[in-house]
């Protein structure tokens, strides 16, 4: 009886195994993207900066929230079970930047797109940011910012691989709001995102095209 027990044990170890298997080999190996490299050389740089705040061009409340931020990126890029996705709940399109999700690499090549309100990008993608263009009002966007600003002109923002994001607009304040801060935040002419000028009726006309969940 007791070779019986630890036979079936040893089964039920192994029949867990094998479906667990192709779940952890379909994870995004987000700990070799680029994203990974450079949010934790900037983390020991910051840490570095926290050590000696007198040499930095940060105030100690800045670095904080700097680290904060950073330490919330390595959690994702560390954790993730999925390739990024965002989440449209503005009430109107929301324009994108995505790519075909590649195990190997997660850092390719990104198109925009416009997503349709109520709808999230598909799972086999991976939701590089959002465009924003010029006249919109945005939160966050500055530390202490919960009001919101409008745009001058049209932005990028970038978020690292796995991040779940929820885009909204505040009925109060009537500004888009998101649930996770952004990596990186480019104009045109930064970086190597296409960053067209388009204001705010020009992105909701657009026929909605982004790859969505099902």
């Amino acid at each position: 009886m007791k070779l019986f027990k630890i036979a079936l044990v040893a089964l039920v170890f192994l029949v867990n195994l094998a479906i667990a298997q192709p779940s952890l080999a379909d994870r995004p190996k987000l700990t070799l993207s680029p994203d990974y490299t450079e949010v934790t050389q900037s983390l020991d740089s910051l840490l570095k900066a926290k050590d000696a705040p007198d040499q930095s061009d940060y105030t100690p409340e800045e670095i904080q929230q700097k680290l904060g931020e950073l330490q919330l990126q390595k959690y994702i890029l560390e954790t993730a079970a999925d390739w990024g996705q965002c989440r449209n709940e503005t009430g109107k399109t929301l324009a994108v930047y995505a790519h075909k999700a590649n195990k190997s690499n997660a850092s390719q090549a990104s198109t925009l797109y416009y997503l349709g309100n109520g709808k999230v990008t598909d799972d086999d993608w991976n939701c590089d940011g959002v465009y924003l263009p010029s006249g919109v009002k945005v939160a966050g966007l500055t530390p202490g910012d919960t009001q919101g600003q409008n745009l001058g002109e049209p932005v990028a923002l970038k978020i690292v691989a796995g991040t779940q994001l929820v885009a909204k607009t505040n009925p109060e304040t009537g500004a888009v709001e998101f649930n996770v801060p952004a990596a990186k935040v480019f104009k045109a002419g930064e970086g190597t995102w296409s960053i067209p000028n388009l204001s705010s009726t020009d992105v909701e006309a657009q026929t909605p095209n982004a790859p969505i969940e099902d």
